[in-house]
């Protein structure tokens, strides 16, 4: 009888085991390194595996059993959730540094008795009311900015009020891993345009796209929006920030089209992605064509600029390397989703990339910069290189499956 009862409890072994543990393993097909590749599982996939999990009472654990930070998006915060399945969640969210070659790894996600750390943030956005309607954010690379409805009223009270109307995208340069925007903020206009040891603002926007900023392109016209309307946060770090801007609607050649653009930046990545959805409010369309823009003449002034700019028809890219008298290198770039890749173009301000869109579908593109006092790019060579690796990922995505 001793013998047949511990029988059963080796056999239950596993099986007790499965309902505190997941495997989690994830593939792709490229043959490059994939640093900082993020991957993400439906809250309610783990829900099913680990009745009962609790998103503080996890570890997410690699091969080796190391701990990996790990974020837990929170879609519908206003769900009541009395059996504990997580419904208000969406994703669970960590990363993996896949080595050049390295086509497949495995995780584990338990649960613990203690509650999880606090992981350091490494993405982070946020509404900035202190500087007239700014909405800013950033991950350990790279930050950037947009503007919204104050900056662009009217100076009426003759105070010396700064006007800009503008829907471009501006680029904070980097050189720390943590955050700055709340500690540039906190310094003052001033501060911000000088490198005082973190970064500074060496990027011009003004009337252009800046950097990665969208239009509706005609062949020889590039109609724009003005300044983001509203704006809503749907994660926030520390490993994956996700928000959405919204435009008002502007005339488009004949027709009102109004924007939405969602951003989701991720730690690690130069390059966010942003999807830009677009609505018809008066005039026909079947088919619009969406410029994505960097502004052609994007450095500091009396930086007297040496820009190199290049076109990949293979990898739907436009980058620009952007040498500055003392202000050292910066590259920008955009990588539109080849699926709706339609050419490039330009204009009196702008580098733009052109796709198709249909109104109400989202069009994928990747924009973002790079500096070369970050140290990771100090050649026009590799940034370039880094871009095309960027949009070989975008094309070939990471495939998750449990077990």
């Amino acid at each position: 009888m001793k013998l047949r009862l511990l029988a059963l409890l080796l056999l239950a072994a596993p099986f007790a085991l499965a309902a505190d543990r997941v495997t989690i393993t994830v593939t792709h097909d490229l043959a490059i390194a994939r640093p900082s590749e993020t991957i993400t599982v439906p809250w309610s996939k783990i829900s099913e595996a680990l009745p009962g999990a609790l998103l503080q009472k996890i570890a997410v654990r690699d091969s080796r059993g190391q701990s990996l930070p790990y974020q837990v998006t929170n879609v519908a915060p206003e769900a009541k959730d009395p059996q504990n399945k997580g419904v208000a969640y969406g994703d669970l969210i960590f990363q993996h540094n896949f080595a050049a070659g390295e086509k497949s790894a495995t995780f584990t996600v338990e649960k613990i008795d203690e509650v999880a750390p606090v992981f350091p943030t490494k993405a982070f956005a946020r509404y900035i009311p202190e500087r007239l309607d700014d909405f800013a954010w950033e991950n350990d690379k790279i930050a950037h900015r947009t503007y919204g409805p104050a900056l662009a009223a009217p100076d009426t009270e003759k105070r010396g009020k700064e006007v800009l109307v503008t829907s471009g995208l501006d680029v904070w340069c980097k050189r720390v891993s943590y955050p700055i925007v709340d500690r540039w903020y906190n310094k003052g206009h001033d501060h911000y345009h000088h490198d005082e040891g973190e970064g500074m603002d060496m990027y011009q926007v003004g009337p252009s796209r800046g950097c990665g900023g969208t239009g509706i392109w005609d062949g020889t016209t590039l109609a724009v929006g003005r300044n983001y309307k509203t704006w809503k946060i749907i994660a926030n770090g520390p490993i994956r920030a996700i928000f959405e801007l919204t435009y008002d609607a502007w005339d488009a050649h004949g027709r009102q089209v109004a924007e939405t653009k969602r951003f989701t930046v991720d730690a690690g990545h130069n390059l966010d992605l942003i999807e830009s959805t677009f609505k018809l409010v008066e005039g026909a369309a079947n088919e619009l064509t969406v410029a994505v823009g960097l502004n052609k003449n994007p450095a500091d002034r009396g930086q007297d600029p040496q820009i190199q700019v290049s076109r990949s028809k293979e990898n739907a890219s436009l980058t620009q390397w952007v040498v500055q008298k003392t202000n050292d290198s910066l590259g920008t770039a955009v990588v539109m989703d080849p699926a709706a890749f339609a050419g490039f173009a330009e204009d009196e301000r702008n580098l733009l990339v052109l796709a198709k869109a249909k109104p109400g579908k989202p069009v994928r593109y990747l924009a973002g910069a790079g500096w070369s006092r970050a140290g990771e790019f100090t050649s026009e060579q590799a940034w370039n290189d880094y871009v095309a690796a960027c949009a070989a990922r975008l094309n070939s995505p990471v495939k998750v499956s449990l077990k």
